[in-house]
Order: structure tokens, then C-alpha cells, then sequence
């Protein structure tokens, strides 16, 4: 009979265990994650879970009703899209109604209010000047400012401590000790720190060789005492005080602000002209470094003419000492980071470093990479959705695939008998890790079961089946050759493999192009597609595979029981090949030479 090749290959067939017990291991070590994360279900879609339904109206700025037109509703659209549903799995629906409104639904156990406060706002991203900066209320702050440097490899700062802001070094004043004394030093602060600006003005506008004439210089005292007073009086902890402040400053406006720090306390900033605008940044990503202590980082890549405008404001803050040497990170007037800088960054490449948690830094890369939308919007509306008719559909689809996968079993019990206990044991593994998976991706990446994804991992039970059904093809065709049990695994597999992997490449490939062409729950549909498939090949080769190796080696599938599927005669099988010698050359008879 044919053996089996000899060699490391052999060796390597010899021990399926190896897999089978790597493939135990990963399934043991997701299932501990899912548990140690505490998100032991799926998150459901809007459809199935209910959810949020936002309606935002786009507001017209002062004679620009232009403005609102099809090309910018389509670009906030995609602006929202990217903010809540960055990998497109989160389920949540941004779409137009109507010329001038839009709705997003966000499905149940997304961050709602994170959401809300994501696609709501109208996110004028600038990058300023720090002038002076100081707790609300006078008092001292001591939490580290993050730094920005060269995300090429070379650091532009010292150590984050040792830049913390200092604002009594920053104002030159001591804590006051009445709120009078305090708007006084406040005042005077904010006075020196205008005329210590980097920028080109504080008013605004640029500054030439020419002296200015009497009446810009009156109008530029006039510009710093009004914001002198709006920092004096400026306080952060309030909310409503936070919304107005800046209320009214254009880009090229000195202004003031608020903002947190790491400690969640209420900084307020005098902040110079807009250096670099939000469109300037062509990608920011959260990163995280394992180079060095700094932990999660936020780089920045910036277009050509935002990497002139970046080093030229780098150059003039480095110069200078704290806080002047950091640049806010402007949100619709909210500061929402302030690193600073030691030496210009000239790369067009940045990394903004400091005590950032992974949704910190995500949340601060997608505001910079998502930043302006082109309109300005209004929030008309906030709906609760139920989930009452996705939860009937739902109901009728997980009959429908029990259904299905009882009749998939049964075909397998009838005609492959024996057999059907390796590819019932294949699809039990392969659901345990697609549920395993899909739990683990909702807090990762936002993945969200609707209803097209739960087809998606309906069809994929046929999928995973035809992969069985084309090994024990093979393995029985090789029986039919005459070969035993071992060597027609060994033989059926290779060719066996070439088939699934073609097979399953060509349904991968499809789920790829639709997820890339298509939005919304059919994207569901088509990331499910592609994962069980994957884990398909997963399966069949760290499982399917070796067990039917280990199997082979049983009596009753190796003498071919009528019930173990492999039953040579059942099958039509030849006899058993036999390797035959050539006959020995013996002396030729003279008369048939």
C-alpha cells in the first residue's frame, strides 16, 4: 500500500495534537478575554437593540444661506460618518433628509452622549497660541501639560513634568487673596502676555514696519483691555460661561478660552491668532508607543502648506517660556489639548504626547483628522427608537438559521455517518469563535450585530459545511483508489486545501468589495461574511483537519465500519494497491533474439 511521505512532513503530520491543542488555547484565551472585559454578549444594532435618533438642522452663517447645498450636506454627512462610525461596523446611520437636515441614529450601548456631542458639533478645529493660562479661579495649577514632537524619532520637548504650566511663573502675580485683587492680577497678566505674543497681533491683524496710526492703536488698546476683561471675569467651572467664551472671535483674533486638564480641572487661556486651521491636518491616528514611557500618542501628518504654517509657529514658541511655549488645540472655542514645544518642527510630521488613556487619544485623533464640517448645525431633535420590530425579525431569522443548521446536520448524520462527528464538532468551534470574536469587537472597534450581519453568519454556516464536505470528498476518493484510511488523509488533503482556500478567497474577496462599496447594515452584512470566513480556514486546518489525522488512527474508522462513512465497499472501492516488482532480466533465448 501507499505510505504516507516520510521526512518532516511526515514528522509534522504524525503530530496533529500540536493544532489541535494551539487551537484550544486560543479559544480558552479569547473566552478569558470576553469575560475579563465584562462584554459577554454581541452589541445589537439600532434595529435589534434600539437606539438614539438624532435630527440636526444646518443653520445658515450671517449671508452665507448659499452655503447650504448638496455637496456640503454630503461632506458633513461623511464628517459624521467617519466620527461615529469609523470602521463602518458600528451600525450607527448618518443620513440626509430632506435639503438641509440630517439624522443619525446611534444604535443601543453606544455612548450616546459622546455621540451626540461628536456629530453635534460643528468642530472649528484651530491650533493657537497659549498667551497665559491659569486655573479657574486664580489658583495654581501643577498637572503636566502634554508635549508635541517630531514623530520622525526626535524629540522636540523635555520631559512633560518638568514643562508642567506654572501659572504664577506664566502671570508673574501671586494667588490673590480677594476676587478684586484677583481680577486686578488677572488683568495685568493677560496685558502682559498680549504684548509678549508670538503671533503676528493680538488684535488680529498683521504688523508691519510702519507705526500704527493713532486711531489703530486706539483701536488695538481697546481690543486688549475688552479681552483683559473677559479673562478676568472668565469663569471656567461655569457652563454657561464656557459656552459664550469666545463668542465672536474670528481665526485671526486673539481670544479666550477654557479647556480641562488631566486632572479634570478647569483651565481658562488667553489664546493668540489662529496659526494652522483644522484643514490643514491631513491624518491623525492614536498610537500606541512602545519605544518609550510615554504610552498612548496621537501623531499628526500635516498637508504641504500646513507643514509651513506648523514650523513657522513652532519656531516662534519655541523661543519662548512657559506657557508660551504651547499651542492650543481649539475645539468651537474649547481647548482640548495644549502641548508644547522646545524647537520648530519642520517634518510636516507631529506626536502629541502626555497622560492619555486609548479613548483620550482616539478621541483627540479623530478630532483631528475629522475636524471641520463645512456647516454650522442645530440639534431639532432627540428620539428614543425601539427595537420591537427588529426583535420579531430577529426571532424569525434565528429560526430560520436553526432551521437551517438542523438540516445541515441531518445531511450529514444520513451521508457522511461517522464523519458527521467531526464536522459537527468543527461548526460548534467555529460558532464558539465567532461569538467569542464578535464580543470582543463590540468595545474594541464598535462592532454592532444587526440583522443583515446575522444573515451574513447564517450563510456562513453553508460555508463552513461545504469545507468538510470537500476534505471527506477527497479523503474518500483516495479510499476509492484502494488506499486505507491514513494515506488517503494524507493524500486527499493537499488537494482538498487547494480547494477550500480557492473557495474561500472568492467569498472573502466578495465580502471585501461589498464592505468597501457599500454603507450602512449592509457593511454588517459583509464584515460578517468576510470574519467567518476567515475563521473558516481557521478551522478547517487547526481542527478539521488534525482530527480526522487522530481519528484515522481508531479502529473504527480505520477498518472502514459501515457506520463510520468510510466503508470501502459501501464506497465502490478497488482492491488494495499493492506495490508490484518488474520482472529480472533473465538470458534471451537465442531463437526470439
Amino acid at each position: 500500500m501507499v505510505a504516507p511521505k516520510k521526512g518532516k512532513n511526515a514528522s509534522a503530520q504524525s503530530k496533529p495534537g500540536r493544532s489541535l491543542a494551539l487551537i484550544v488555547i486560543v479559544i480558552a484565551a479569547l473566552t478569558g478575554g470576553m469575560f475579563a472585559s465584562g462584554h459577554t454578549t454581541p452589541r445589537l444594532g439600532i434595529d435589534l437593540a434600539g437606539g438614539t435618533s438624532i435630527t440636526l438642522r444646518a443653520v445658515p452663517e450671517a449671508g452665507q444661506e448659499s452655503a447650504i447645498n448638496k455637496t456640503n450636506m454630503d461632506t458633513a454627512v461623511d464628517i459624521m460618518n467617519n466620527r461615529v462610525n469609523g470602521l463602518g461596523v458600528s451600525e450607527a446611520e448618518v443620513q440626509t433628509q430632506g435639503d438641509r437636515n440630517i439624522i443619525v441614529n446611534i444604535p443601543k450601548g453606544t455612548n450616546s452622549k459622546e455621540a451626540r456631542a461628536q456629530v453635534g458639533t460643528t468642530a472649528k478645529l484651530y491650533f493657537r497660541p497659549v498667551l497665559t493660562t491659569e486655573l479657574s479661579g486664580g489658583a495654581a495649577t501643577d498637572s503636566p501639560a502634554p508635549s508635541a514632537s517630531d514623530s520622525a524619532g526626535d524629540k522636540a520637548t523635555d520631559s512633560a513634568t518638568d514643562k508642567a504650566t506654572d501659572p504664577d511663573k506664566a502671570t508673574g502675580t501671586d494667588k490673590a487673596a480677594s476676587p478684586s485683587a484677583s481680577a486686578t492680577s488677572q488683568g495685568r497678566a493677560a496685558s502682559d502676555a498680549l504684548k509678549a505674543d508670538p503671533s503676528p497681533s493680538a488684535s488680529g491683524k498683521p504688523s508691519g514696519d510702519a507705526s500704527p496710526s493713532p486711531s489703530a492703536s486706539a483701536s488695538g488698546d481697546d481690543a486688549t483691555a475688552k479681552l483683559q476683561a473677559q479673562y478676568a471675569a472668565l469663569d471656567c467651572t461655569d457652563k454657561a460661561a464656557r459656552a459664550k467664551a469666545g463668542d465672536g472671535a474670528k481665526p485671526g483674533d486673539s481670544t479666550v478660552a477654557c479647556g480641562q486638564n488631566s486632572q479634570g480641572q478647569w483651565q481658562k487661556y488667553i489664546l493668540g491668532p489662529a496659526a494652522v486651521d483644522g484643514t490643514d491636518v491631513d491624518k491623525a491616528q492614536a498610537v500606541f508607543n512602545t519605544q518609550t514611557a510615554a504610552g498612548w500618542t496621537v501623531t499628526m501628518k500635516f498637508t504641504n502648506e500646513g507643514s509651513k504654517k506648523f514650523a513657522d509657529i513652532t519656531g516662534k514658541l519655541a523661543q519662548n517660556q512657559s506657557p508660551q511655549n504651547q499651542f492650543a488645540i481649539v475645539l468651537d472655542n474649547e481647548v482640548v489639548s495644549d502641548p508644547y514645544v522646545s524647537q520648530a518642527l519642520t517634518g510636516g510630521n507631529a506626536e502629541i504626547s502626555g497622560s492619555f488613556d486609548q479613548e483620550e487619544a482616539q478621541s483627540l485623533a479623530n478630532m483631528l483628522s475629522y475636524g471641520a464640517l463645512p456647516l454650522t448645525f442645530k440639534e431639532d431633535s432627540v428620539t428614543t427608537v425601539t427595537a420591537a420590530l427588529g426583535g420579531e425579525q430577529l426571532q424569525a431569522g434565528l429560526i430560520a438559521g436553526a432551521i437551517g443548521l438542523a438540516l445541515v446536520v441531518l445531511y450529514l448524520l444520513v451521508y457522511y455517518r461517522g464523519l458527521s462527528f467531526i464536522a459537527i464538532a468543527s461548526l460548534l468551534v467555529s460558532a464558539s469563535l465567532t461569538y467569542v470574536i464578535m464580543s470582543l469587537l463590540g468595545p474594541t472597534i464598535g462592532f454592532a450585530l444587526n440583522l443583515p450581519a446575522v444573515c451574513g453568519a447564517i450563510v456562513a454556516i453553508g460555508i463552513t459545511a461545504d469545507s468538510f464536505i470537500v476534505f471527506f470528498e477527497r479523503v474518500r476518493d483516495e479510499i476509492r483508489e484502494g488506499r486505507s484510511l491514513r494515506p488517503a488523509v494524507e493524500r486527499g488533503w493537499p488537494r482538498a486545501r487547494r480547494t477550500i482556500l480557492v473557495s474561500d478567497f472568492v467569498s472573502f474577496l466578495a465580502a471585501a468589495v461589498l464592505f468597501i462599496v457599500t454603507v450602512g447594515k449592509v457593511q454588517g452584512f459583509a464584515f460578517t461574511l468576510g470574519l467567518t470566513t476567515l475563521l473558516d480556514v481557521v478551522v478547517v486546518f487547526l481542527f478539521t483537519k488534525p482530527l480526522l489525522q487522530l481519528m484515522a488512527r481508531r479502529k473504527f474508522f480505520a477498518s472502514g465500519h459501515k457506520w463510520s462513512g468510510l466503508d470501502p465497499k459501501a464506497l465502490g472501492a478497488k482492491p488494495p494497491l499493492r506495490r508490484t516488482r518488474r520482472p529480472s532480466a533473465g538470458p534471451v533465448d537465442p531463437k526470439e533474439a
